[in-house]
């Protein structure tokens, strides 16, 4: 018995699917096998014309073709149809069947990823010598192919390969398809990507929220939440493999960190913010340069104006206090001087002055006003102390609250550098951004 197998051909049908959970294609395939058997030729004169016939494959010879790398437990998924006879000994065979196989799923670029999916048919019993394979064309027919939505098809060629094994000195012929995919962007750019992009921006608005509205912190700690339920999401879909970190794996890494920092600085700026002479005193390095340097560089100013009306009622209210503190104790020279006046005019020389109602009713007069004047001075000295040290504290707890706002400008600066530049890099390094 001659048996020639001359070609075979996989022609795609239908649907594919891709579990990238568990690295599985499933596709569903017609494989079109085709050879000659000189032991099925009859003359068609002889038998009434009769040109071809249908045979159940189990009364026949056919090829023991299977899948290699199948992740089924039947391993051979075909349908057994009729073998279709030519009176010539032309068989032809076409199975129809969903096939399973492995396939290794690279995750580097995803989203944007193409994936390359093989699928190796060869003959399970017979090698080289005994069973030939061939093609009739280095791509598989795609003429009933049904567009997928997830995945694109880019390309399904096939390669006839030759292959020596050890155990054997006979060699052994496959037939390796690639099943090239892109897969369609548009669904995760609407579902991970955009609110990925709007998360990370919103951590942007916690450096230009006031320290005062008690939400800076909150609003980082929701985003970095946001973020992680996000990444969880995107975990689900990839297979737990090390061998490769998806670039939007990468992306949600860099602006959680970017936001887990975010919200580091905004507890810096909240304790910047709250403090005040009482607890803190501010370095001469940290005055230095959060107070001249940054805000120099910056183009940032305090609120000057504000100060200096603030010095100029000052100024006012000592001067004012001063000339009052000159009247009082002018009053009082003055009263001293008309005391020593009067006891001067009353006194006679060798004799004893004694005074009268009169006299001692207008000392006693003037000792009380000059108790009232020193009591008075000592009370606008207390009030000029205290605004003194009242206005000291302010310009302090003023320098702090400064201070707060340069690192929240800063951060404001950095971070925008950084989400830009970290979007740009991630997105634009990909092979593509649309299939």
């Amino acid at each position: 018995m001659h048996y020639d197998e001359k070609n075979q051909i996989v022609t795609s049908n239908l649907w594919l699917n891709l579990d990238e959970k568990n690295e599985q294609l499933v596709t569903n395939l017609w494989l079109t096998l085709e050879w000659v058997d000189v032991n099925l030729r009859w003359n068609v004169s002889q038998y009434g014309g009769i040109r071809d016939i249908r045979i159940a494959p189990k009364y026949i010879w056919k090829p023991d073709v299977l899948m290699y790398n199948s992740a089924d437990e039947r391993i051979d998924s075909t349908f057994p149809t009729n073998v279709v006879v030519q009176h010539n000994g032309s068989c032809s065979y076409i199975p129809p069947g969903i096939f399973k196989s492995t396939c290794k799923i690279d995750i580097t670029w995803f989203p944007f990823d193409d994936q390359k999916c093989v699928m190796k048919f060869g003959s399970w019993t017979y090698d080289g010598n005994a069973l030939d394979l061939l093609l009739p064309s280095e791509e598989a027919d795609l003429s009933t192919y049904i567009d997928n939505g997830e995945w694109d098809l880019r390309g399904f060629p096939g390669v006839r390969n030759l292959i020596y094994y050890t155990c054997c000195p006979e060699p052994y012929v496959d037939i390796t398809f690639t099943l090239h995919i892109r897969r369609r962007t548009l669904y995760y750019g609407f579902n991970l990507i955009i609110p990925c992009v709007l998360i990370s921006s919103m951590a942007l608005l916690g450096f230009a929220l006031p320290p005062d509205s008690g939400e800076k912190l909150t609003l980082g700690v929701t985003i970095l939440l946001s973020l992680t339920v996000f990444l969880l999401l995107v975990a689900e879909t990839m297979p737990p493999t090390s061998d490769a970190v998806p670039l939007i794996g990468t992306y949600f890494a860099c602006t959680m960190v970017m936001v887990a920092f975010s919200v580091v600085m905004t507890v810096v700026v909240l304790n910047y913010h709250h403090r005040n002479s009482d607890t803190h005193e501010m370095p001469q390095c940290i005055k230095s340069l959060f107070l001249v340097w940054l805000p120099w560089i910056l183009r940032m100013s305090r609120p000057s104006r504000k100060m200096k009306e603030k010095r100029v009622l000052f100024n006012k209210k000592m001067k004012e206090l001063e000339l009052k503190e000159r009247s009082s104790r002018s009053l009082l020279a003055n009263v001293l001087e008309i005391d020593d006046d009067f006891r001067t005019a009353y006194s006679t020389p060798g004799y004893l002055h004694v005074p009268s109602n009169d006299d001692s009713s207008a000392i006693h007069s003037c000792i009380t006003t000059q108790r009232e004047l020193s009591s008075i001075t000592r009370e606008l000295r207390f009030i000029t102390n205290h605004l003194r040290d009242e206005d000291g504290a302010n310009e302090i707890i003023g320098e702090w609250k400064f201070a707060a706002m340069v690192i929240d400008r800063v951060c404001l600066i950095m971070f925008t550098i950084f989400t830009m530049v970290s979007t740009f890099l991630c997105l634009f390094s990909a092979p593509h951004l649309s299939a």
